[in-house]
């Protein structure tokens, strides 16, 4: 799934690498330039080491900050490649870069190569589906011939036009730090704000010609191990920064509280949420018949789909004001913010009060901190107070079901934008039965361990989001999307068919068919893995130190019938065993039967995940659960020839 961007494009980008500034005046000790001066505590699960970095902010006014930038990597092995691929993000209406110096230095220190900004690749930084931007960035990628590699990197960044600083980030995963400093100098009137993220950091704290300084730093960070399906923001250290004082394209703002910030998105929505008046007539006109409100913004929401698309246009000011709903009227297409503009403006049509919410979209995502006003958000959507209950639209999504906004947003801080400010607010969290993925199979075994199957399968949900997007795709991309997620034994004939998609309920229709389907032939017996797929197949690691929670994209529902039929002249010798697991967020359960009348074996099961965030405190258990299921998937049927 697509991210959709709502930030405004002047905000302070950082490089590819997560090393900061140079201070002109410090000479580097050459031992930082050498890789046999890194201890060896800095080398345990780390793909690079961050030797010396050091950032200098200057922030001189509201959305007006020069940064500085040095920093010295080396780079371990091959994981950590990605420390010489060099990229500054930049908006060229009101962002530069000067002074750029990359240089390469071999294990010993010697410099081995040298590039300037001239060397690298000044390139557009829009996507497929943005058709016009200011967005940039300048690329440059190194090849490491060997190992260990040294990178250093200086830099000067001016801006002229920003809403919110970006954080310091210390280190990536895998990463050690040798010595890294953060200094930001600031006009007092600027009201600076910052807070620790998984790391207790204080800084010093001064005064600069007229300006107030904070330095942090930190020495001999160990390397973070990855482990999986764990988060970045859960673990990695650094510091937010924010002013109360911002000043964007021109638009000046408050972001001392999230109602100030709410206020300031307001004013730019304002003058762009109305329809022409006969469009207005139009609108109730085609909604007259609807007896209810909700029936009427259900039917308005499908309208939105059926008659708009998703682009971006990032340009100015356009990172955070929405085109005029008579633009999207008539132009069919716009961004997160246009379209839900435009649905506001529908609903208003009908006198339907919504308020737009701008939140932090992406899979598990971290939510934005009632104690720390900043700008964390990159998607709009639309919420609808009704009387009995609240409904949340994403209005980017052609395909989306009326009121299920889904995990992309769900369980997190947004804020509502109303004339009165900004108010933070829960949006909905998903449960399980709003994921469904039901299959039916039938598998035809024939006599010599060959087998032909029928798979129909009924998603919704994530489910069916995720087969809608595969629909795209071209058809041995599907073929092998299938094959990976649903781990199907390679077949010598394929057929793939697209049934309804009804009630928000996708249909798809498999044929295989296999020379060989049994695991084992010994003499007049066969061995079959008794599933054409299995539900559920992730198997964690042992990890008795887990630190982190553990994270899925969504919560689930899974199940699948299959009718086997027998051979002719076949008879079961031995079925696997019923099993019914539980742990603390699902369960699994499978059943088998054998019906002799008519020689097939059926058998059911079902997975359910009640929650896609498992505690740390409960990994153990998760493990064990799901490493019973794994077991219990994997058990045989064993037919045999009559006698």
């Amino acid at each position: 799934m697509c991210k959709r961007y709502l930030t405004c494009l002047l905000v302070i980008v950082a490089a590819c690498c997560i090393i900061p500034a140079k201070i002109y005046s410090q000479d580097i000790p050459k031992e930082l330039y050498t890789a046999n001066g890194i201890p060896d505590s800095l080398k345990e699960d780390a793909n690079s080491v961050v030797r010396y970095s050091s950032d200098e902010v200057t922030i001189n006014g509201p959305g007006k900050a020069v940064i500085k930038h040095h920093s010295i990597v080396t780079i371990l092995n091959q994981k950590g490649d990605g420390e010489a691929f060099i990229r500054f993000y930049y908006d060229k209406k009101y962002d530069t870069y000067s002074d750029v110096d990359i240089h390469v230095y071999g294990a010993d220190g010697v410099l081995i190569k040298k590039y300037h900004k001239s060397d690298m690749y000044d390139e557009s930084a829009s996507n497929y589906e943005t058709i016009v931007t200011n967005a940039r960035k300048l690329t440059l990628e190194h090849t490491v011939a060997s190992y260990p590699t040294t990178i250093e990197v200086e830099y000067e960044e001016d801006l002229s036009s920003f809403i919110s600083m970006d954080s310091w980030e210390i280190q990536d995963l895998e990463q050690s730090v040798q010595n890294a400093t953060y200094t930001v100098l600031v006009k007092p009137e600027i009201a600076f704000r910052y807070k620790n993220e998984n790391i207790s950091l204080k800084p010093e704290k001064g005064t600069q010609d007229g300006f107030e300084s904070y330095k942090w730093q930190v020495k001999n960070l160990v390397a973070i191990k990855k482990q999986d399906y764990t988060l970045r923001w859960t673990v990695l250290p650094g510091v937010l920064f924010g002013t109360s004082q911002f000043n964007c394209d021109g638009y000046p703002g408050d972001l001392s509280s999230w109602q100030n910030l709410g206020k300031w998105v307001y004013g730019l929505h304002a003058d762009v949420c109305k329809l022409s008046p006969a469009r207005v007539l139009e609108i109730r006109k085609m909604t007259d018949s609807i007896k209810t409100d909700k029936e009427k913004a259900k039917f308005l929401y499908e309208y939105l789909q059926q008659n708009t698309r998703y682009v971006s246009i990032q340009l100015g000011i356009g990172g955070w004001k929405p085109f005029d709903a008579n633009f999207v009227d008539n132009k069919k297409y716009g961004d997160c913010k246009a379209l839900a503009n435009y649905m506001y403006a529908l609903l208003d049509a009908v006198n339907i009060h919504a308020e737009w919410a701008v939140v932090r979209a992406g899979f598990n995502e971290p939510a934005a901190d009632p104690a720390f006003p900043n700008n964390p958000f990159n998607h709009e959507i639309l919420c609808i107070p009704f009387k009995n209950d609240t409904t949340w639209l994403d209005c980017t999504m052609t395909y989306r079901e009326f009121g299920k906004p889904g995990p992309f947003t769900e369980n997190r801080n947004a804020l509502l934008i109303t004339p009165d400010g900004g108010k933070l607010v829960n949006t909905p969290k998903s449960r399980a039965d709003d994921n469904e993925f039901t299959s039916e199979v039938h598998l035809v075994l024939d006599s010599v361990g060959g087998a032909k199957a029928q798979v129909k399968i009924l998603s919704t949900g994530e489910y069916r989001e995720q087969y809608i997007g595969m629909a795209s795709m071209k058809q041995d991309d599907q073929k092998q999307y299938l094959f990976d997620d649903l781990d199907i034994k390679q077949p010598s004939v394929f057929l793939l068919e697209y049934g309804k998609d009804k009630n928000y309920t996708k249909e798809m229709n498999i044929n295989l068919e296999y020379d060989k389907f049994c695991d084992i032939a010994v003499a007049n017996k066969f061995f079959y893995h008794p599933h054409v797929f299995d539900l559920w197949n992730i198997t964690p690691p042992i990890q008795e130190k887990r630190k982190a929670n553990y994270y899925f994209d969504f919560p689930r529902i899974k199940t699948c019938v299959t009718t086997i039929d027998l051979p002719k002249g076949f008879e079961v010798e031995t079925l696997p065993t019923n099993q019914q697991l539980k742990f603390t967020y699902g369960d699994y359960e499978v059943k088998y039967s054998y019906d002799a009348a008519k020689n097939q074996v059926i058998s059911t099961a079902k997975f359910n995940l009640t929650n896609q965030v498992i505690p740390a405190a409960k990994y153990t258990e998760m493990q064990q659960y799901m490493d019973a299921i794994a077991k219990a998937q994997n058990k045989k049927l064993v037919i045999h020839r009559k006698t």
